[in-house]
């Protein structure tokens, strides 16, 4: 038997998945510029994106089984002061490249360490906040529930970006550093005010079943979430090239408008949370294909854009997407399985989005070094192929 998630407990978990999607946003804003400033290649920079989403990938799906067994608030607050010191680390290796201390493969070498080894920690967070805010909500509420986090992600990432262009005019490392420091806040109140999951539902919810990516209660969720990110990812993670070579911006110039392109982003991803989530009431496999065919379009218009406010609408049609599709995908999910099994499941969908930035930035990095608008077609394409999978898989098993 759940019980009710309260207001209070609602905003620590809120407050926890802001810090990190607002200091992962300003590492996806600052990241492109201040690797070229270290004189790292796309593929470098974009791989170390990728090597430490393959960490993330197998560490959450651990993390969210552990706090089935020994309750939800250590783990949130482990991944939170594992964020603050993996960013800490890596951004002080950054500073050693940008002083000469470090460069060429060495640089690339330890920076590739200093982030997996951060991803390790930092991915306990959110499946754990996800599988907290199951246990102590009921089925009807879930989808509402679900998105409510989904909307604290998006205003992270509305506030990542415009934090970022505010401190970057202090330097480029200046906003990394912040984002060590709000971790760190979220996780002294997650420590202070954060209830504890009662002892009898820790024992009651000992299980040695594994959920599985190929569980049939699940899957076509899973599948959704994995194609969603891999464009996803690879039109963010090229997004600072785009804009440094088409519109010949600085390094500090880069971060500020890329931070802009994703706040467009993510004001609609907000958007969607706050209005359609809330309201509508559709099926999640219906959320979810109207999200792919937005992000679509968004791709298109991306992959063509010449200036600024063309760019724009592709990203607010990017940001609808993800809106619509991922409060879905959580909440479909969360339903499918026993409350057994919350802890498992939120691992696995909050592992989606890492396995989505394995392949898509180094795919679509390698992509733009042959002709750039590959880049985002790619994403497209992936978008495409998916919807068309989930219409297919649906008419076949219309469940």
């Amino acid at each position: 038997m759940s019980r009710q998630l309260t207001r209070h407990q609602m905003t620590i978990l809120i407050l926890s998945l802001m810090a990190t999607s607002i200091g992962q946003s300003l590492v996806f804003a600052i990241l492109p510029p201040l690797g070229r400033e270290v004189n790292l290649n796309e593929l470098q920079i974009t791989s170390i994106i990728t090597l430490s989403s393959i960490v993330f990938t197998f560490a959450s799906r651990r993390w969210g089984r552990l706090s089935d067994r020994v309750g939800r608030k250590p783990i949130i607050i482990t991944g939170l002061v594992g964020y603050t010191v993996g960013t800490v680390i890596f951004t002080s290796v950054f500073y050693a490249g940008l002083t000469g201390l470090l460069s060429g493969l060495t640089l690339y070498g330890v920076l590739l360490l200093a982030r997996s080894s951060q991803s390790l920690v930092m991915s306990a967070t959110a499946p754990t906040v996800a599988a907290y805010a199951a246990d102590n909500s009921s089925q009807d509420k879930r989808t509402s529930t679900m998105a409510k986090l989904g909307t604290a992600n998006s205003m992270g990432t509305i506030l990542g970006p415009a934090v970022s262009g505010l401190l970057a005019t202090l330097g480029l490392l200046a906003p990394l550093y912040f984002a060590g420091a709000l971790s760190a806040t979220a996780a002294l109140l997650a420590w202070r005010q954060l209830p504890p999951t009662p002892k009898p539902q820790i024992t009651a919810r000992q299980t040695k079943t594994k959920l599985r990516y190929t569980d049939p209660r699940i899957v076509r969720y899973l599948a959704s979430a994995i194609g969603l990110f891999i464009g996803f990812s690879g039109i963010q993670q090229t997004l600072g090239f785009q804009l440094q070579d088409k519109l010949s911006l600085t390094g500090i110039q880069t971060a500020q408008m890329t931070g802009a392109a994703l706040m467009v982003s993510a004001i609609f991803t907000f958007t969607m949370q706050v209005t359609v989530m809330q309201r509508l009431k559709l099926k999640a496999g219906q959320f979810v294909r109207l999200g792919l065919l937005s992000a679509l379009l968004g791709a298109l218009f991306i992959a063509n854009f010449e200036t600024f406010p063309v760019l724009a609408i592709g990203m607010g049609f990017l940001g609808m997407g993800m809106g619509l599709c991922m409060p879905a995908i959580s909440a479909g999910t969360s339903l499918a399985v026993s409350a057994e099994e919350q802890g498992a499941a939120a691992g696995l969908v909050s592992s989606c989005p890492a396995i989505g930035f394995i392949i898509g930035p180094i795919t679509a990095g390698f992509l733009y070094q042959i002709h750039g608008p590959l880049a985002a077609l790619f994403s497209g394409s992936v978008f495409f192929i998916v919807l068309l999978s989930l219409v297919i898989a649906e008419r076949r098993n219309p469940s």
